[in-house]
């Protein structure tokens, strides 16, 4: 059922968002270092494709940059890499 969600088979529907640092105590986001740029909003699955949240903040330098990911619910346990849907080709606005 999940893998149909993405119209792919096996798990090449999700990019590697990056690993999971650590849960705030603050906040109750999980902080992930990413290894690319999400967009704030983008769903956020563990790698049992499970949707785990939403990408709520992206922060520090744009080299490396830090992810938090609202959690959509408590976790029993933390996931140590999350991923992100495929990316789809941006479609652009054909001109006159």
């Amino acid at each position: 059922f999940c893998l149909q969600i993405f119209g792919v088979k096996g798990a090449g529907g999700l990019r590697r968002l990056g690993k999971v640092l650590h849960l705030s105590p603050m906040t109750g986001n999980l902080i992930v270092k990413a290894q690319v740029t999400p967009r704030i909003g983008e769903k956020v699955y563990n790698g049992e494709l499970r949707l785990i949240g939403f990408v709520f903040d992206v922060f520090g330098p744009v080299s490396s940059p830090y992810v938090a990911v609202k959690p959509r619910s408590s976790l029993s346990r933390l996931p140590k890499t999350v991923f992100l849907p495929e990316a789809k080709g941006r479609s652009r606005r054909k001109g006159r």
